[in-house]
């Protein structure tokens, strides 16, 4: 209430003249509230908790309001240690090791706070603003300005994750396609690291309420070294079971981003192919030297495809899940192996000038059936190919809506700015232009919509660029000049889409599936959580038994043996889980596109009737 007093009319006159006065004092009334609440938590540690009162602590307080006295804060506090100790007891440590655990926690995010220095005030409260205007633009001290550089050359030698800070947690918030995380298969988007540890034996330190980059400097290390993670999986929910994995650091690999291919019997004598891009990737240095085979999404995509059609495809199914873009150009050849020409993604400026980029080939690789599979995680290039398709009816677009990110940005040094002084000022990340498709509608903030959309494609606000706070509004430009390239009516899709709920809804793997992410859902949601350790470990051992028990009867269904509690697939199970025919959501895009080509084979009047009745379903 004081700094709103104060500053609510003048904080702006500080940004517009570069007055740094009220950062600095938010900051050190910050850090002495972090000094006597951790104090405070320090005390609490040395007091007996009997975990039988029947009491619950709510653990997301971000719609609450703030305690209104100090008992009330005190009272919060006591919770919160209360409920980190029980956390500890139930993952397994011993008695004489939590309060120990808890008591260095609490010590280093104390000193993590007075470590903090000038250059990490002004990161926080510059992006403060930036962030109020558009969740892309942001400002790089030279630390993380590093880190930054690093990650953009892939030549970070670590685990192949993009980490992020939740509260005091450090979340994975994505995997990369090739990396040590990705090709272990035990991380997944959302799990949270709470421990890290050295080698085999190394002791694994709690890493709660550590700083990211301290973090990234722990987990970072040299080719082929081991690291163990303790996780607290995304499924388990907050009160759920860690589990430790070790990984061996390694270099991206670009050959295990490539693009890769596999066929799908999807009737008696007829398969389509499926190929997967995990990214939309280009060797530019390769290409640089004038190296005639470097390698890049398009090219090898044409030779997938040369591949599958000596197979007697009768479609192809090109799979964009977890593709977060990569390569514009590439988006754009791309598009090309399935169009003769025309433009396929338009870019607006600052200024407003409206720049359209084509499809670069005037030939076509593939002219058979097409269907795009896409999900919540495919964003940037892999929207653009997917809305060109989608534009040109060249395929049918199958999955859950897509990131939404519709924006581009640039990095300025603004070492630029200096002619004498030594000092590393760091990076300036902002968005300077916005991508539109051929129709003029942007894939900011709404994605792409599906033809088909999958029910997997819940809580869709909560995810992309729909749940980032002051992100840019959806908006249109004029449409360029384009022809579509099928006459396919919205009647064949809803005749298609028609026959695939009736499907799903006697596919016994399908519907456990949807069960499994029903669960998954009530376990995120949840708010507050039970001190009474008794009731806390039923809720526990409930949901990783239910869990298991739907994991187990999915993997029958897929002719797989069940696992055991923690047991992990061996590396034959490994291969036959990633096989395509394993893969609930791919096998229903392959048949969507085979009912698609059935259905083009029918007369119009045979639709007729299909339509009167599917013609509700529809997507807006």
């Amino acid at each position: 209430k004081r700094f709103e007093k104060i500053y609510r009319t003048r904080l702006d006159d500080a940004l517009e003249y570069g007055k740094l006065e009220p950062a600095y004092e938010i900051f050190r009334i910050y850090r002495q509230r972090v000094e006597e609440r951790i104090s405070h938590a320090l005390v609490l540690l040395n007091q007996d908790f009997n975990f039988t009162d029947d009491e619950n602590y709510v653990f997301n307080r971000e719609k609450l309001p703030w305690p209104a006295t100090e008992q009330a804060m005190a009272d919060l506090w006591r919770q919160r240690v209360e409920n980190d100790l029980l956390s500890l007891r139930l993952s397994g440590k011993k008695d004489t090791d939590y309060q120990d655990t808890l008591r260095k926690r609490y010590e280093r995010i104390r000193t993590s706070t007075q470590q903090l220095d000038a250059n990490d005030v002004f990161q926080l409260f510059i992006n403060s603003y930036t962030t109020a205007i558009e969740p892309h633009t942001s400002y790089f001290s030279p630390r993380v300005s590093e880190n930054f550089d690093i990650s953009m050359r892939l030549s970070l030698e670590g685990i192949g994750a993009v980490l992020a800070s939740d509260n005091d947690y450090t979340v994975i918030q994505h995997i990369i396609p090739g990396g040590p995380a990705d090709l272990s298969g035990q991380l997944h988007d959302e799990d949270r690291i709470i421990g890290v540890g050295q080698g085999n034996s190394g002791e694994i330190v709690d890493v709660i309420g550590w700083r990211l980059d301290d973090v990234v400097d722990l987990i970072r290390g040299p080719k082929d070294t081991q690291v163990r993670l303790e996780i607290l999986p995304k499924d388990s929910g907050p009160g759920g079971t860690n589990k430790v994995l070790m990984l061996t650091r390694d270099k991206i690999k670009l050959e295990e981003q490539a693009a890769k291919s596999s066929l799908l019997e999807v009737a008696p004598g007829k398969q389509v192919g499926v190929i997967t891009l995990a990214t939309f990737y280009i060797d530019f240095a390769a290409q640089s030297r004038g190296e005639k085979d470097y390698k890049s999404t398009s090219r090898d995509v044409r030779k997938l495809i040369t591949e599958l059609q000596r197979e007697n495809i009768e479609g192809l199914v090109i799979d964009l899940r977890g593709n977060g873009g990569g390569s514009l150009s590439e988006a754009l050849e791309l598009t090309g192996l399935f169009i003769t020409e025309g433009p396929v993604v338009q870019t607006r400026d600052t200024s407003g000038k409206v720049d359209v980029s084509y499809d670069p080939d005037p030939t076509i690789t593939y002219n058979g059936p097409l269907a795009v599979l896409v999900d919540r995680n495919s964003a940037s290039a892999a929207e653009i190919f997917a809305g060109a398709i989608q534009d040109y009816r060249r395929g049918i677009v199958i999955g859950e809506p897509t990131f939404g990110k519709g924006t581009v940005q640039n990095v300025v040094d603004l070492n630029r700015f200096q002619r004498s002084s030594d000092e590393d000022l760091g990076k300036l990340k902002t968005t300077i232009a916005q991508f539109f498709r051929i129709t003029g509608s942007s894939n900011q903030y709404k994605g792409v919509i599906p033809d088909i959309v999958f029910p997997t494609a819940r809580n869709t606000v909560q995810y992309g660029e729909r749940s980032l706070d002051h992100a840019l509004p959806w908006t249109q430009i004029q449409p360029a000049t384009y022809t579509r390239v099928s006459q396919i009516s919205e009647n064949y899709y809803a005749a298609v889409r028609k026959k695939y709920e009736e499907r799903i809804a006697n596919d016994r793997a399908f519907t456990l599936l949807l069960q499994e992410l029903d669960l998954l859902d009530d376990a995120t949601n949840r708010t507050t959580i039970s001190l009474m350790e008794s009731r806390r470990k039923n809720q526990q051992d409930e949901l990783t038994s239910t869990k298991l028990a739907l994991q187990n009867e999915i993997r029958i269904s897929q002719g797989l043996p069940p696992l055991a509690e923690d047991d992990v697939p061996d590396d034959e199970e490994k291969d036959k889980e990633a096989h395509p025919e394993s893969d609930i959501l791919l096998k229903q895009a392959a048949y969507i596109l085979h009912d698609l080509i059935l259905m083009e084979q029918k007369l119009p009047a045979e639709l007729q009737a299909v339509q009167q009745g599917s013609a509700e379903l529809a997507p807006n």
